[in-house]
């Protein structure tokens, strides 16, 4: 990314400003704007986010948020109640109190003197759900969006749930905002009430992962701040961003489908990040298009801000199987509108063990798998975050589970765009089964790359509302949605289906193994097809390359460890997938603030023992300056019944070496078909 030394307005910064809400608790904000905004008010942009902005976020931060500065805007970073330097405690994700919060934020911040009165909101994952979520309630500054890497239903497509099936991220990410929400605030600015601040977050938290494994089911819970719902609250225009290496993919073509108001997408081959901050690469010039897009929508600029394609997507190209890519090969493509018109359905029907052509008439057999635990293991995370390697790893052990249908081999490339469907005719022998379902890529030499995956816990078959159990061996016919994905098979190559019954540990395995039967004849993958000759119908607005603000100083005191590693012990038959994300002990220079931060997930299973599948994370987070210390540990772990989950979960506070809090937890939660 290109530093940008110069940019078009002198800025000013306040590091730490109060904002105070309706019921007396205050939220810490960081604020960037032109100093000429004093006298020449501006439009300002809002990032509302719990992840610290004094330090945490503070280096990504700096990158982004003075280079908009710079053109001409206020930008107002603020930590949500109960995290960071904010007051009050943080309960859960999304709640009702914290869009309340964000909507006094925007009132005030519209109020102020250097500002215009015209706001928009932006943010990744969790600042992108907020962009989204406020601005479906109308608070009248809000005049446009810029979202990244969200969603708009909490329930079928978020971290929590795929298909029906429990996703281990429900685990993962529950564990991580276990962390964040019990850290202290920095005494540098909360002076002496540091302590009696943090002992009130330590001592009013709550499991995250207790409330979100008691909604197993899609209900009111879920149904609150998934903006799906009810699509036509959303009024203002929105660019939304995501990349196909994050869990997050789907939602940019529901928004474009959905609403109706302007509107623009954004898919590259990115992780977890910001596209100009991009990995895999190639990253862009995401922060020019914001200034296009908030010029346009915030100051009336007439610039093109909506000329070209309503969405635009980087096409990847075939790659052999690895768990990280510095770049993805590929080229950008445009639709003028989603649905495209140049994207074409094509069904296969599905024949013993092949993908059969489109129209041909394939016999009736009955193929019958019931996986082994070990499958899922090079499955990578449900969402990339690009740290350690967290993509998936060569298919062809996770085939050796699985039932597995080929097509020929392609006689010329083939390339699709959106989301593969799979009808299938099924049956198990038990009342609670699940179906993994896997798109591969697959070169001459019989390596396999994954390309996209779907999930469908069978008990969900018509819904998530109210799932039923199977009535064992009989039929049923269902439908699995793939995530959707732009992706070129060249020719020589074939494109692999890979059906399995469990996905361990991306996905919470039924309560017993089932035996799961598809039934040919009857069943079918369907294709969205991008025909190449269409390609250059719409074409692709060229990106500028990445640039931003000269990032914060932070320098690395120890280094760090990332590491993934399947191990399986051959005498008892236990099989271990340990993630390690240790950033090591990082000082960031302008606060002169030490930070250590460490989290180890384990996911274990025996043999084929259905009931002994354990998740567990452990978290270390140390804050030190001069002779203040103040850490937090925490640790969860989740296991099973047949008919419950069992969670076990610790705090510690400590001061020092002294730990003066500690709390443990152990509750358990009925299994409702899952």
């Amino acid at each position: 990314m290109r530093t940008v030394a110069s940019l078009p307005y002198e800025i000013t910064g306040d590091d730490h400003v109060w904002i105070p809400m309706s019921d007396g608790v205050r939220l810490s904000a960081r604020i960037w704007r032109p100093a000429a905004s004093d006298t020449e008010p501006v439009p300002a942009i809002l990032e509302y986010i719990p992840y610290r902005h004094r330090d945490l976020t503070s280096v990504r931060d700096s990158i982004h948020h003075p280079y908009l500065a710079g053109h001409g805007y206020a930008c107002v970073r603020v930590d949500i109640r109960g995290s960071g330097e904010s007051e009050g405690v943080l309960a859960d994700e999304y709640l009702e109190r914290e869009q309340q919060d964000a909507e006094e934020v925007l009132e005030w911040i519209a109020a102020q003197p250097w500002c215009t009165g015209r706001t928009g909101m932006m943010g990744i994952s969790w600042g992108g759900f907020a962009a989204l979520q406020v601005a479906a309630r109308k608070p009248p500054s809000l005049a446009a969006i810029a979202i990244s890497s969200f969603t708009d239903d909490r329930y079928a497509d978020d971290m929590h749930y795929m298909g029906g099936c429990l996703l281990s991220d429900n685990v993962a990410e529950a564990s991580t905002m276990f962390a964040y929400a019990t850290l202290p605030p920095d005494p540098a600015l909360a002076g002496d009430r540091w302590r009696e601040l943090w002992h009130e977050r330590l001592e009013n938290c709550t499991l995250w992962v207790e409330e979100w494994l008691s909604h197993q089911r899609r209900d009111d819970y879920w149904r609150h701040a998934s903006v799906c719902e009810n699509y036509s609250d959303v009024q203002v225009p929105v660019l939304a961003s995501s990349g196909w290496a994050d869990g997050y993919s789907n939602a940019v073509s529901r928004l474009l489908a959905n609403l109706d108001v302007p509107r623009r997408g954004l898919i590259g081959p990115w992780s977890h990040k910001y596209p100009h901050l991009g990995q895999p690469g190639p990253a862009i010039g995401y922060l020019q298009e914001l200034v296009r897009w908030w010029d346009h929508w915030l100051k009336d600029v007439e610039n093109g801000a909506m000329d070209g394609p309503m969405l635009q997507t980087w096409m990847q190209d075939s790659v052999p199987p690895s768990t990280a890519y510095e770049d993805r090969p590929g080229r950008w493509v445009g639709e003028p509108a989603w649905p495209s018109p140049h994207v074409h359905p094509s069904e296969h029907p599905l024949a013993p063990h092949r993908i059969a052509r489109p129209g041909e008439e394939v016999s009736e057999e009955s193929l019958s798998v019931a996986s082994p635990l070990s499958v899922g293991q090079f499955a990578g995370k449900w969402a990339s975050y690009s740290a350690p390697p967290d993509l998936p790893y060569d298919q062809r052990e996770e085939d050796g589970g699985s039932l597995v249908f080929d097509t020929d081999e392609l006689t010329e490339p083939c390339e699709i765009l959106g989301s593969p469907v799979v009808d299938l005719e099924v049956s198990a022998d038990k009342p609670v089964a699940q179906v993994a379902v896997r798109l591969s890529d697959v070169a001459p030499d019989g390596r396999a790359t994954r390309v996209t995956y779907g999930l469908l816990n069978l008990t969900h078959r018509d819904g998530h509302d109210e799932p039923e159990p199977l009535e064992p061996g009989k039929r049923y016919r269902v439908r699995v949605e793939l995530n959707a994905v732009a992706q070129a098979f060249p020719a020589g190559h074939r494109i692999r289906l890979s059906i399995s019954s469990s996905y361990w540990p991306l996905a919470w395995p039924p309560p017993e193994p089932a035996m799961v039967t598809v039934h040919t004849g009857r069943s079918a993958l369907t294709l969205p097809v991008r025909p190449m000759a269409e390609a250059d119908e719409v074409p692709a607005r060229p990106f500028d390359e990445p640039e931003g603000a000269e990032p914060l100083p932070a320098t690395q005191i120890e280094p760090g460890e990332q590491r993934w590693t399947v191990s399986r012990d051959l005498i008892d038959y236990r099989s271990t997938l340990e993630i390690v994300k240790n950033e090591g002990k990082v000082r960031f220079d302008d606060i002169d603030l030490d930070v250590t931060r460490n989290v180890v997930e384990t996911y274990s299973s025996m043999a084929d023992d259905f009931c002994s599948p354990v998740a567990e994370t452990a978290w270390s987070m140390t804050f030190a300056r001069g002779d203040w210390e103040a850490r937090s540990e925490t640790r969860t772990r989740v296991s099973c019944t047949p008919d419950e989950f069992v969670i076990d979960a610790r705090l510690d506070g400590y001061e020092g070496e002294r730990r003066t809090f500690s709390r443990n937890w152990h509750r358990t939660v009925s299994r409702d078909q899952v």
